[in-house]
Order: structure tokens, then C-alpha cells, then sequence
């Protein structure tokens, strides 16, 4: 019996450390993804991988349930297929912390409070948005083009260079030209 890990995060800005440190030591081998546990399990390629390399009698190892997705659907075919295959889920910490041969009470409920907890970060982030606009705040990023970029996004395009060059040397992405090249056709 093998324990294979799977670590997920939603973006690439979260960091994974902490699910590395307590699969690592114990796991043969760790599975990493940063992408939403909303998606659908064919959306999910690391974990796609992770379920093709297990093998009868190992057992899929995550720091907690939530890990496997915040879809409670999507979670419930996942542990089905595993458990069928005989494939045991290990999680390591939470409500359902333990070793799962089968499907339990606990086990479904702990997915279903994890796809609760995503529709109330989705809430309460629109909710946060739509308080700041009332105040007058615009969230989103800072835009990347100041005025001497546009300056000179203009400039390099007025001299017949491509976009993927301009956005080489300026130092910005393709989208940003397009839409900085955009924005100057609208004024």
C-alpha cells in the first residue's frame, strides 16, 4: 500500500507549503495543482493524473477534504471511483480526518460544508466589491501602462512594429498593446 498526496490551491498565488510539509514525509508520491476544486474532475488535469497512478489498495492522501474539491458532486464521483477501485482516502486533518475505505456520513458531509464554504467566499467577496463601489472605490489591479508606456506603445506601432515586439520591449503583455492600441483608436 501506497500513500499518494494531492495538494491543491485555487491560484498560483497561494501557496502550497504547508501541504507539502505534512504529505511529503509520508506520501510516495505528491500530486500538485493550483486551480478551483469548483471544476469538474476532467478539468483538473494534476488530479486526473494522480487518480490514473493509483493502484488497488493505495491510498489517496490529502491534508484536507476540501483539497479533493469544493464541488460536492465532483467529490462524491471521485471517492465512488476511488473506493470501487479500492483505493482508500486518507485525510489528514478537519471532520473527516482519518482512513476512508468507503463512503461515510462524515466524509459526504465534510465535501458538502467544503462546497458551502466556496459559496460563501464567493459571496462575501461580491458582497465586498459591490460595498466598495457604493463608496466610490474601483477594485481591480493598478493599470500596467503609465503614460510614457503609452507613449511608447503607440510610438513603436506607428513605426510599423508588431505587437508581440512592442510588448517584448516595453516590458507588457500582448493584451495589454491590443488593448492600449484599442483604447487609443476610441479617443
Amino acid at each position: 500500500m501506497a500513500l499518494i498526496g494531492l495538494v491543491r490551491v485555487s491560484t498560483d498565488k497561494q501557496k502550497t507549503q504547508r501541504q507539502h510539509d505534512a504529505l511529503d514525509p509520508i506520501c510516495l508520491k505528491v500530486f500538485e495543482e493550483k486551480i478551483s476544486g469548483k471544476l469538474a474532475t476532467d478539468d483538473r488535469p494534476a488530479l486526473l493524473e494522480a487518480l490514473s497512478y493509483l493502484r488497488d489498495g493505495d491510498m489517496l492522501t490529502v491534508q484536507e477534504v476540501d483539497r479533493l474539491g469544493r464541488n460536492l458532486l465532483e467529490g462524491l464521483i471521485v471517492l465512488n471511483d476511488l473506493f470501487q477501485r479500492g483505493i482508500a482516502v486518507k485525510v489528514l486533518e478537519g471532520i473527516a480526518a482519518g482512513e476512508h475505505t468507503e463512503r461515510s456520513r462524515i466524509l459526504d458531509l465534510a465535501l458538502a460544508l467544503s462546497e458551502d464554504r466556496r459559496r460563501d467566499i464567493v459571496r462575501k467577496t461580491k458582497d465586498g466589491l459591490e460595498a466598495a463601489r457604493r463608496r466610490g472605490r474601483v477594485g481591480g489591479r493598478p493599470p500596467v501602462v503609465d503614460d510614457d508606456k503609452r507613449a511608447a506603445i503607440l510610438a513603436r506601432r506607428e513605426r510599423g512594429e508588431s505587437i508581440r515586439t512592442i510588448a517584448a520591449g516595453v516590458g507588457v503583455s500582448v493584451g495589454v498593446v491590443h488593448k492600449t492600441l484599442a483604447d487609443a483608436k476610441e479617443s
